[in-house]
Parts: C-alpha cells; structure tokens; sequence
C-alpha cells in the first residue's frame, strides 16, 4: 500500500463512520504516524508502507472510527501554534480557548515587563505557556487539583523552553491561593462550565475522553465560578486582570459574580464563531471595589472553614 493509498482508505472509512473531516483527519493521522506532517503526502504520495506501519495506521483508523479525538490517539494538540502533549487528566485544547490569550495579549500593553501570571486549573498548560511564550520577562505558575495535569503541564513547559519561568501546583483555589504565593498582575482560566444535566449530549470526542472535572460546571455551569471568583480576587494586584474563558450565554450571569467580588468587567471577547467565550475583568485597589473584594474574600475563607 502507498502512502496515498492509505490515506485513501482511512478516508474511506472515517467518512463511513460518521466522521466529518474525514480527509483531513485520515491525512493527518496516516502522516504522523510516518514522521512527517501532511505534507509528507503532498511530496511523497507513492511511498511504500511496510507491514508495521500498514498496521499501526489501521489501528489509529480505528480508534478514530470509534470517535476518538486524533489529538488523544497522538498524543499532543497544536495550541497557539505550540505542540502541548495531553494525557488523560488534562482537557483537549481548543481553537476556542485561543480567544482568551488573545485578549489577554491585546489589554497588555507593557509585554515587556517582568508580570507575574496565575492559570487556575491549568490542565496541560496551554494558556499559561502560551502566554509566557509571548511575554518574555513574565513569570507565571499553574495550578490544578489533579497531579497527573500538574506533570503534563510541567513536562510541556520542559518541551518549550520555559520551565525556568513556569511552575505547577497541585492544589484547589477553593482552598485559597496563598500557596502560590503573593498578588499576580494577570490571573486567567478555563474552568469547568458545562451544565451537568448536557454533558452526555456533548460530541463523544468531548464527552467520551475529556476529564468529567474540566467539563462539569454543576446544575447551572457557574459552580467553579462562584468558587473561583473571590479567590482570584483576594490575590490580584491592583490594576491586574482576569480573564476567564466562558461558556454560551453565561457572560452576563459571570459578570454578576465579578462584580460582587469587587472586579470591574472590562469586555467580553468573541470566538471565531462569534460566541462571547471570554471576559476581561480589572481590579481596583480603592473604594468599594476593594472592599467587596475584601469581602468575597472573607466569605470564601468562612466557607472553606
């Protein structure tokens, strides 16, 4: 079998199980698995397959057929145009979550300046690493209740040359955020914001392989918000951002939280599909704004006590 014929045949039965970007997905699968990317196929459509490598690429075929995300039969996902390796533990990174690193990138005007940034639930590290990829005196860390995330991530700051200025936690904002250590410039996140009742009518690649605790936002999607709010409140700088990625139709009910927490909304961004899926959001160090701050802090730490 020839190379195009392979990908001839891995399109043949991916379009016969359902699977939208049949070609695209066959091209890719069939290309990595060979060492190269999809212009492998472009430059070398009639290259013999040897019998190992017949076999491995229908064996991905079939994880795929069976709706399998290619980015978890290979491994990694491209985020910001950066390879980030995934495991079970962390969430499948998404064009969508982009969204929020450009936002955050365009109200950051001193990209020079040595900030100091804060992912709440970093997963695989894709917003955090992304961000400290084009801020390049900024330190940041990341933290994640899940101790598998927390060595992905770390590992994905190793592979990109920045885990000099990257660190990974295991730990719970819902349990404050003094362990991190201080008051941060940027805070940013992409929390769990699924409504639980709709997660099993999710795509199965979403539904079947992403970690249940990135997906499910509880009865209404705004259980991690409620939570997350007044801590990252209680640790930014005056002056500093959140940014939190967002689901459909939730902006104005987050927004509520933000400002009970003392924040001010700042803009909601759009995906390229036109959804509002992140808001910006600023702290003020006088007024009332201080003090809700203070006092969704207080609450937060009674609850946990």
């Amino acid at each position: 079998m020839t190379l195009a014929e392979a990908v001839g045949a891995a399109r043949d039965r991916l379009a016969a199980a359902g699977i939208e970007e049949a070609q695209r997905d066959a091209r890719l699968l069939v290309c990595r698995l060979l060492g190269g990317g999809p212009e492998l196929l472009l430059g070398s459509p009639e290259r013999q397959l040897t019998a190992e490598e017949a076999g491995k690429v229908e064996a991905a075929v079939d994880r795929r057929a069976a709706r399998e995300p290619v980015s978890r039969i290979l491994g990694e996902r491209e985020f910001w145009s950066l390879p980030f390796a995934l495991n079970a533990a962390t969430l499948d990174p998404r064009p969508d979550s982009e969204t929020l690193v450009e936002a955050v990138l365009a109200q950051t005007a001193a990209r020079g300046a040595a900030l100091r940034l804060l992912d709440l639930g970093t997963g695989s590290g894709c917003l955090l690493l992304a961000l400290l990829s084009e801020l390049p005196k900024a330190t940041g860390c990341g933290i994640d209740v899940s101790a598998e995330a927390v060595a992905q991530a770390a590992a994905n700051a190793q592979r990109l040359g920045l885990a000099a200025r990257a660190r990974f936690l295991r730990h719970s904002w819902d349990d404050g955020l003094s362990l991190a250590g201080g008051s941060w410039d940027i805070i940013v996140s992409n929390p769990p914001y699924i409504v639980s009742a709709e997660i099993a009518a999710l795509a199965p690649e979403v539904a079947g392989y992403d970690p249940a605790a990135a997906l499910d936002g509880g009865a209404d999607g705004l259980a991690a918000y409620r939570s997350l709010i007044p801590a990252a409140a209680a640790v930014l700088a005056p002056g500093g951002l959140l940014a939190l990625e967002i689901g459909r139709g939730q902006a104005g009910a987050v927004e509520e939280l933000l400002v009970a927490a003392g924040l001010k909304p700042l803009r909601r961004a759009r995906d390229l599909a036109g959804i509002e899926r992140c808001l910006l959001a600023v702290a003020s160090d006088c007024g009332r704004g201080a003090k809700a701050r203070k006092n969704a802090a207080s609450k937060a730490e009674e609850s946990r006590g």
